[in-house]
């Protein structure tokens, strides 16, 4: 027996979950298998020893469309938010320096030279233009600023977001608002002043969310939300086109088979899964998707006595430049941003460890990794003894790498695409990792099958 479904929408993390609501939602029956017990990814929170842990993602952006969204699921009660002037710093010279969050702080602050400050008045003032080809993020920074601002800032800060290598991140993929505030206007702040007033709807203050139990919070609702239409540790074998306008696929669960026929076929699949699945209609998506380069990443959480810790955690965290010799890319001091995190009297800090830059370090036992943070992070923030506790997760595969080229491969993945109606793809390779644009494109994606369903 070959069962119908509307929509099979394949990979449950949380571009398949709000994909697959947002379908249902709109009254369409779609079902969503994912192969792994739990549904979520990298969104993973769990709790031990008394520490709330974030596995992946330590906070996320409050976009309105994300508030929107945990309203509609009734979690909006259970959102925390981060300080909104927590300072944020980056390691120079082997102290802990506050970034300059705002353009009067930019100018007066001892972190970036002079050079590079009059690189930001000649782009207020005057006009560029970028170069026809694909620019790296550090070509980019260079060109229109400044070798110190790329080490110092945007180094660290690539490697906070993307954990890639800004000398291979495409601009244009990686940023695509600083490509266009440029093309459009010979001038990043000019044209990115000319973006955001471009915008439709109520201009919101961005903001750093989380929930009192976790980020698995909005996992969790999703999954409710879908209740038996989410089948877990379920594979997707096969996908053919056996017929115009139907695709059959056949999933494994436990041992057994299953063939089912669906109209629309949306893949939230990393792309290397994509790849494979979609190479069976034709090789083509598997020599496109599957080379997209992942980061690998090391999430270690060490839990310390405050007694211990010399430094007040005052803030956000810190990033590391490359050029500073250390393996860490940078620390979020979860205890000082939201409540309920650690044990009474002490302090939990989470650390990154990998990256584009480091690809092996990934490779290293948990022992390894928690002694190599601890050794790296206790000097700077004058911490006396080991940690009392620890946790290491590594993510082989973390984040896509939006490297040169990428827009190039996406615009031919999408004229494949398009010689299949039916078939859809969502996914973090696309938009950029960000919480808020997985759900945008989800939900957008979404829109386009139920613009196509009968």
């Amino acid at each position: 027996m070959t069962r119908d479904v509307p929509a099979l929408v394949v990979g449950g993390g949380i571009s398949g979950l709000v994909c697959a609501y947002a379908l249902r939602k709109a009254g369409i029956d779609a079902q969503l298998v994912e192969a792994s017990p739990r549904a979520g990814g990298v969104i993973h929170s769990v709790t031990r020893d008394g520490y709330l842990l974030e596995l992946g993602p330590q906070s996320f952006s409050g976009t309105p469309v994300l508030r929107k969204l945990c309203a509609e699921l009734g979690v909006s009660k259970e959102l925390l938010q981060a300080p909104p002037r927590a300072p944020r710093c980056v390691l120079i010279d082997g102290q802990l320096r506050p970034v300059p969050l705002g353009p009067p702080a930019f100018f007066l602050s001892s972190l970036i030279n002079g050079s590079t400050k009059w690189a930001l008045v000649r782009d207020i003032l005057g006009k560029s233009v970028p170069p026809l080809a694909d620019e790296s993020v550090a070509n980019f920074v260079r060109r229109k600023f400044s070798a110190q601002l790329l080490d110092r800032l945007v180094g660290p800060f690539v490697s906070g977001i993307h954990a890639g290598d800004p000398e291979r991140l495409s601009v244009r993929s990686a940023f695509p608002q600083l490509y266009e505030a440029e093309k459009v206007s010979g001038s990043i702040v000019r044209g990115m002043l000319r973006l955001t007033k471009s915008r439709k709807g109520p201009r919101e203050r961005p903001t750093l969310l989380t929930f009192r139990q976790g980020n698995e919070t909005l996992v969790r609702a999703l999954a409710n939300k879908l209740g038996p239409a989410l089948l877990s540790e379920t594979t997707v074998a096969e996908i053919s086109c056996p017929k115009e306008g139907a695709f059959a696929i056949r999933l494994q669960s436990h041992g057994r088979e299953e063939s089912v026929s669906a109209a629309s076929v949306i893949l939230a699949t990393p792309t290397d899964i994509a790849g494979k699945l979609l190479g069976q209609l034709d090789s083509s998506f598997d020599s496109l998707l599957s080379p997209v380069e992942y980061a690998s990443v090391a999430v270690v959480s060490t839990g310390y006595r405050k007694t211990d810790v010399g430094h007040s955690l005052n803030g956000f965290g810190f990033l590391v430049p490359r050029s500073a010799g250390l393996r860490v890319l940078g620390s979020v001091w979860n205890s000082s941003l939201f409540p309920g995190r650690a044990p009474e009297g002490q302090a939990l800090l989470t650390s990154f460890v990998g990256g584009a830059t480091d690809a092996v370090a990934a490779s290293l036992e948990p022992q390894e990794l928690t002694s190599l943070v601890h050794g790296e992070i206790s000097p700077l923030l004058s911490i006396a003894n080991a940690p009392v506790f620890s946790n290491v997760t590594v993510w082989p595969r973390a984040l896509p790498q939006c490297n040169l080229g990428h827009a190039d491969r996406l615009a031919r993945i999408e004229q494949l695409r398009a010689r299949f109606p039916g078939i859809w793809l969502t996914g973090n390779y696309l938009r950029g990792p960000a919480i808020g644009s997985c759900v945008d494109l989800a939900l957008a994606v979404a829109e386009d099958v139920r613009k196509r369903c009968p």
